[in-house]
């Protein structure tokens, strides 16, 4: 093995053998174990979130392939319709082009180019993360399959009466010209301001102030509502108000909708640009003063483009003339203008609000009135609530049901058409007459309708939502509508690993499809993960110029690279400087290059179940070191057992060391199968890392240099087999979470350990080893707890030792003795048990805690004075007379003892004045409080050390 541990040199060397090997695909024997990629956009490039997301279900998938399961990770990418429309878009605007130049099927033909040029980074990025997905089964929602599926569930619901065509509110970006989903839009608080208008009683007997963040909506009122119980307006109920520069009047109404605390407590309802307002029209569209409004109410002023609409024939003057065609915001400096000029403004002030904008086009969204299809939800949602409520499908942590139920009890029908391009076109065909025919395709439909070729018929122009293909992933990957064997195998899948945030948007969708066209739930759990933050627990975004790429983390990017990197592409450019400054301060030399491993095993240390996590690069820096450890613990472990006799043949000795360290292992793999089985990746990564770190690598191998140097050749072969043995069964261990180096260290242990690897691999010459198993550590036996093999009496025995040594090496760091000065102990206050692991270990003790002489001292006998350890109740009594310099060490403690002191009143000071606690930030204040804590501690530990060498 090299000298040291270069993750660049072996990691897209193993990953290309693994791929071209064939070792992700399912083998056909063994239990299903099956999880659905959450498919990324096709336009990605891989996150934080992603990343964290694929090292949890790649150790899902690693862990149960090596439990002898036929593990499916199903890949794939999702078509991301508006997403991809847009990067192309713009592409072919560089051309001083638009979509409409090149027309609907050239401009997709186009589309699908830019798929096949660029439209892999994602999936590259995803193999760089050591990903163990079966890439020979990768899928694109808008596959010829896929598609397929698609259109068999659209013409399916449709014909059942699921799926409906239907005037609805939805949120509108005029940018693109397409309704977008909730999870599309992004609400943040701006700063605006509350209009307070007067609206005339049509009597004449005063006027109405309503309080808006709209004015420009006014023009689509169709009542003012008050609440019910509200004193000051409830005699107004009945009466008419005339709406300011329209000419129209509407009626004044109560609905418990109204806060009377806020703003006037007068609210204007505009049903067709406001989605509580519509739902107050629906409760009220029936009374004959909204009825027998233009449009029962229901009145919509906007273009697609959010400007002013014209008026059509039947509608006279509904929008006067000089609003027409105005940008919506034009509108609005126009009619609070002339609201002004005619005396109807009361008053304008300051108002914080939140303001939805499109997460694609930053576009304020309208809500707007449009044609759109619905999948009517209620009829799926039932049975998809029972799946939860009889725990067919858990979710983990169990509190997300609740987040679930909220919404699937309170659930509004789907809108599922998009107005753009790029996607699955709804299957859906018109005629002059407005007939609606849904089919397979227009040959089709006309078969069935007896329709001559001449009889002209449209197809519906818009394309079905993204989430609507999302929602079948789990059965159309798997080959449905045909009855494959794959879908039989593998459906239901056995757990979804995804973000709190899609819980209604995908995984409630999924379940519903999955009861409605297999009959079975889609998944059996779902793993619900937090969101990847920073290390000070902030939201990772380019706006706070504190995103982290994972591919840096692996390969390191420099300050500059780094710079450009987060002030590049900005939708908010003023703020390049200040992140490009808090950049350079927190990554003065860049990021350094960590490698897959330490990045994958700082995800899976982070990950307790739910909770988000904070990423900090110091972690990985730690992780960076313990591959660093284990690399050369195998060095050594190699050099140690390469060309040696390691105990496969002949007999062996084993010293309670090497029962000791068996014991732990088996109790090592039990709790990390345990933390696994219960989504505990965190508790796994610690259980891992603390045995192979402070008991493998600091204790054992110290230890067994013991044996090594003794003259018994079977105690030789036990200790080297132990080495080997438990080494081998680490590297299975930690397999799942760091898949690159324990590969590359097994196979330079497992021929040694009997686990011969293949040729053209590593060469197995060394004499004495077994027949091969696999030529992949992917493809051994996961490692299984022996409860035969945990001997607690070795446990509570070299417990004892480590205690006794370590009890040791504390009083030389105390006393500033030399590491290498032989010391004396005297031991007092033993127990038989006590008496017995010392007659057993006194050659550890001796060698490794350093030690001249061991010996006891009777009950009655005076003990010198002594530095103090102890283990139990036993004492360890190490004499310091003749230890040390006693006026040196002496001098040494005054000067600690002084430099303590001045410091003390600095910190003191700082904690005790008003100003820096009320100014300072709440982490700089428990820092201070940390350090004061700690200087404390050290001057009572001083001065105690120095009043003992001072008795002296």
């Amino acid at each position: 093995m090299d000298k040291t541990y270069a993750p660049h040199s072996i990691e897209q060397r193993w990953y290309k053998i693994w791929e071209e090997k064939g070792y992700f695909a399912a083998r056909e024997d063994g239990e299903s174990y099956c999880i659905m990629i959450p498919p990324p956009n096709v336009t990605g490039s891989l996150h934080m979130g992603h990343a964290f997301q694929d090292t949890i279900m790649d150790a899902l998938t690693r862990y149960h392939r090596m439990k002898g399961c036929s593990t499916l990770w199903q890949p794939g990418t999702d078509h991301a319709g508006i997403a991809t429309q847009m990067v192309v878009e713009r592409l072919i605007n560089a051309e001083g082009k638009t979509r409409h130049d090149y027309g609907r099927e050239k401009f997709i033909e186009k589309i699908w180019e830019w798929k096949e040029q660029s439209g892999g980074t994602i999936t590259r990025q995803l193999r760089r993360m050591g990903s163990s997905l079966d890439w020979n089964r990768e899928r694109f929602t808008m596959d010829e399959g896929m598609s397929e599926a698609v259109q068999e569930v659209f013409i399916r619901l449709y014909e059942e009466g699921l799926i409906y065509r239907g005037k609805r509110l939805v949120n509108w970006d005029p940018v693109l010209h397409t309704a977008v989903s909730d999870l599309e839009v992004l609400s943040e608080e701006e700063n605006g301001s509350m209009w307070h208008m007067r609206y005339p009683l049509s009597n004449g007997q005063g006027h109405l102030i309503v309080a808006t963040t709209r004015p420009e909506t006014l023009l689509g009122d169709a009542a003012v509502a008050i609440h019910p119980n509200d004193e000051r307006y409830k005699h107004l109920l009945g009466e008419f108000v005339e709406l300011p520069l329209t000419g129209r009047r509407i009626p004044v109404i109560a609905d418990e909708y109204v806060d009377p605390e806020f703003g006037t407590g007068c609210v204007k309802i505009t049903p067709a640009h406001d989605f509580n307002d519509y739902e107050v029209w629906t409760r009220h569209r029936n009374a004959s003063a909204i009825s027998e409004l233009p449009h029962g109410g229901l009145i919509n002023i906007f273009t697609v483009d959010a400007t002013v609409r014209g008026n059509l024939d039947a509608e006279g003057c509904l929008i006067p003339a000089k609003y027409i065609g105005l940008d919506r915001f034009e509108a609005r400096k126009q009619i609070v203008a002339d609201l002004e000029a005619q005396g109807l403004l009361e008053k304008i002030v300051d108002h914080k609000l939140m303001v939805p904008r499109g997460d694609r086009t930053g576009s304020v969204i309208e809500p707007l009135l449009t044609d759109q299809w619905y999948v009517r939800v209620e009829p799926l949602a039932k049975p998809a609530i029972e799946a939860v409520e009889t725990g067919a499908i858990k979710f983990v942590p169990d509190n997300w049901k609740n987040t679930y139920f909220d919404w699937m009890r309170n659930i509004q029908d789907w809108c599922i058409s998009r107005q753009i391009w790029w996607g699955h076109r709804i299957p859906a065909w018109y005629d002059d007459q407005g007939n609606t025919y849904v089919g397979r395709s227009e040959q089709e439909i006309r078969a069935r309708h007896n329709l001559p070729a001449d009889y002209a018929l449209k197809q519906d122009e818009d394309v079905l939502d993204t989430w609507f293909s999302s929602a079948l992933w789990p059965f159309s990957t798997l080959g449905w509508p045909d009855k494959t064997p794959e879908l039989a195998k593998h459906y239901p899948t056995s757990v979804l690993v995804t973000g709190f945030d899609i819980i209604f948007f995908w995984v409630a969708r999924m379940i519903m499809m999955g009861l409605k066209f297999q009959g079975d739930v889609p998944f059996k759990e779902v793993y619900i993960h937090g969101l990847v933050r920073d290390a000070e627990g902030q939201k990772m975004s380019k706006s706070k110029g504190n995103v982290l790429d994972p591919i840096d983390i692996i390969d390191g990017i420099d300050l500059e690279a780094l710079v450009a990197k987060r002030v590049s592409g900005m939708m908010q450019p003023h703020l390049a400087k200040k992140i490009e400054q808090a950049t350079r301060k927190q990554f003065p030399d860049g990021i350094s290059s960590f490698g897959t491993d330490a990045l994958r095993f700082t995800f899976a240390s982070l990950a307790s179940t739910g909770r988000d996590i904070r990423f900090d690069l110091a972690r990985t820096e730690g992780y960076r070191n313990f591959c660093n450890k284990l690399w050369n613990a195998a060095r050594y472990v190699l050099m140690n057992t390469e060309g040696q006799d390691n105990g496969l043949s002949g007999a062996c000795e084993y010293t309670q060391v090497d029962r000791w360290i068996t014991a732990r292992l088996h109790q090592v793999i039990a709790a990390t199968s345990n933390a696994i089985d219960n989504y505990r990746f965190d508790l796994a990564a610690q259980a891992i890392y603390e045995f192979t770190w402070n008991e493998y690598c600091d204790w054992y191998l110290e230890l067994a240099k013991i044996s090594l140097q003794s003259d018994n050749e079977a105690l030789q072969r036990g200790t080297r087999r132990t080495l080997l043995m438990v080494l081998e069964n680490v590297l299975r261990l930690a397999h799942p979470l760091m898949p690159f180096i324990t590969e590359e260290i097994w196979q330079r242990v497992a021929p040694l350990a009997g686990i011969i690897a293949r040729d053209g691999v590593y060469a197995a010459s060394q004499s004495g080893t077994g027949a091969a198993l696999a030529e992949t550590i992917m493809l051994q036996p996961y490692p299984k707890a022996d409860e035969a093999q945990i001997d607690t009496t070795a446990i509570a025995e070299i417990n004892w030792v480590m205690n006794f040594i370590l009890g040791v090496r504390r009083i030389r760091g105390e006393m500033n003795i030399a590491p290498g000065k032989p010391l004396p102990v005297l031991l007092q206050n033993g127990s038989a048990a006590d008496k017995n692991s010392l007659a057993n270990n006194q050659v550890y003790l001796q060698k490794l805690g350093r030690l001249e002489s061991i010996n006891w001292l009777d009950a009655d006998e005076a003990a010198p004075e002594s530095a103090i350890a102890l283990v139990g109740d036993m004492k360890i009594l190490i004499p310091m007379a003749g230890l040390i310099d006693k006026e040196a060490e002496l001098a040494r403690l005054d000067k600690e003892i002084q430099k303590i002191i001045k410091e003390l009143p600095r910190i003191e000071g700082k904690l005790s004045n008003p100003a820096f606690i009320d100014k300072a930030p709440a982490d700089v204040i428990d820092k201070e409080k940390v350090k004061l804590a700690d200087l404390r501690s050290s001057l009572n530990n001083l001065e105690e050390q120095h009043r003992k060498i001072q008795a002296l």
